[in-house]
C-alpha cells in the first residue's frame, strides 16, 4: 500500500472532521451568512482549532487495528478504549459519541461478540459507521466483491449492522476504490453507478433498500440543487451529501468547505467528504494551515507509516 494513499485517508478525513467541530449543529442558513473558510475554534464543544471528534478517533482506531492485521475483537477493544480511555482522542478525552455508537461499544465492553455489538433497527441507521469505514479500503480493496461486502457488513456491525448502513459504507468504500487507482472522479461514480448497482443486486441487497440508494446509483447525484441535499446524521443523506459534495467542486479545499457549510452535522459531512476528497486530489493538496493547526499531526503520521508496515498491497485496477 502506498504511504501516500495512506496519509490521503487519514488527513483528508481528520482535516475535514476538525472543520466542522466548531460549527456543528448550525443550519445551513446561519453558515451562509457567515461560512466556514479555514481552521476554527470552540463553539459548541469548546475545542481549540484543528480538533477533530470521534469520526477521527474511530477511523484511527479502526487504522490502528489493521496494522495487526483484520481482527474485529481488536478493532472493537479499540473502540472500547477509546470511549473509557481517551486512546486516539484529539486532545485526551471523548466529547462526542452518538447513542447508537455508545450503546454498541457498551456491548462490545461487556464481551459481546464484535459483529452482534450494534443495533440492527431500521431507525438505527445514523452515520457512525460511516464516518469511521474508510481505512478499511486498505484491507479489502483486491479481494473479490462479495468478500468486500461480507467484511464490510462485519465492521459497520460493530455499531451499525443494519442493511442500510452496510450498504452505504460498501458504495463509499467502492467509491474510495476506483479513486484510488486513479480514476477520475466521472469515471469512479459511472462505475459506482453501473458496477457497484450491480454488486448489491447479486449480493441480495433488498429491492426496497436499494431503492433508498437510487438518488445515487440512477440518477446524477451532482445535478441536484443544494435544497435537496440533506446534511444530517442520517446515513443516506451523508452518503449523498458527501459525493455530491466531491462531484460539485474541483479541489479539496473547495469541497470540505462546501461540505461543512451544508451545516447540521458538519464534522461527519466534513470527514466523509475529506476522506474521498484527500483520495482524488492528494495529501498534498490540502492547505498546509490547515494541516499545521490539526491535533496530533505528528501522530496520525506515525500512524500512516505503520499501516504502510503492516504489508498491504499495492491497489490495482
Amino acid at each position: 500500500m502506498n504511504l501516500n494513499i495512506i496519509k490521503d485517508v487519514l488527513f483528508g478525513v481528520a482535516t475535514g472532521d476538525a472543520l466542522g467541530v466548531a460549527v456543528e449543529f448550525n443550519n445551513r442558513e446561519v453558515l451562509h451568512e457567515n461560512p466556514v473558510t479555514g481552521m476554527a475554534g470552540y463553539g459548541k464543544h469548546g475545542q481549540p482549532p484543528g480538533t477533530w471528534s470521534d469520526d477521527s478517533s474511530l477511523t484511527f482506531c479502526l487504522a490502528e487495528a489493521l496494522t495487526q492485521g483484520f481482527d474485529l475483537k481488536v478493532i472493537g477493544q479499540n473502540f472500547v478504549r477509546w470511549r473509557q480511555e481517551g486512546y486516539w482522542t484529539a486532545r485526551g478525552r471523548v466529547f462526542d459519541i452518538g447513542g447508537t455508537t455508545a450503546r454498541a461499544i457498551t456491548r462490545l465492553a461487556a464481551g459481546v461478540k464484535p459483529e452482534t455489538a450494534g443495533d440492527d433497527d431500521e431507525n438505527s441507521n445514523g452515520n457512525g459507521s460511516l464516518m469511521r469505514i474508510l481505512p478499511l479500503l486498505f484491507y479489502i480493496a483486491e479481494k473479490p466483491a462479495g468478500e468486500r461486502f461480507h467484511i464490510t457488513e462485519q465492521v459497520s456491525s460493530l455499531t451499525h449492522r443494519h442493511v442500510r448502513s452496510v450498504t452505504a459504507c460498501f458504495i463509499y468504500l467502492e467509491f474510495a476504490r476506483y479513486l484510488s487507482i486513479g480514476m477520475k472522479k466521472a469515471d469512479a461514480y459511472k462505475s459506482v453507478r453501473v458496477v457497484t448497482a450491480g454488486h448489491l443486486a447479486s449480493l441480495n441487497v433488498p429491492r426496497d433498500e436499494r431503492r433508498l440508494f437510487e438518488r445515487l446509483l440512477k440518477g446524477n447525484i451532482q445535478d441536484l440543487p443544494e435544497n435537496e441535499i440533506k446534511s444530517t446524521g442520517y446515513v443516506l443523506d451523508t452518503l449523498e451529501a458527501s459525493i455530491w459534495c466531491l462531484m460539485t467542486t474541483q479541489s479539496y479545499r473547495e469541497a470540505v468547505l462546501k461540505a461543512v457549510n451544508l451545516g447540521e452535522d458538519t464534522d461527519t459531512t466534513g470527514a466523509v467528504t475529506g476522506g474521498l476528497a484527500g483520495l482524488l486530489y492528494g495529501y498534498k493538496s490540502i492547505p498546509e494551515e490547515w494541516i499545521d493547526t490539526l491535533a496530533r499531526k505528528n501522530d496520525i503520521e506515525d500512524l500512516a507509516a505503520r499501516v504502510k508496515r503492516a504489508g498491504y498491497k499495492e491497489i490495482k485496477n
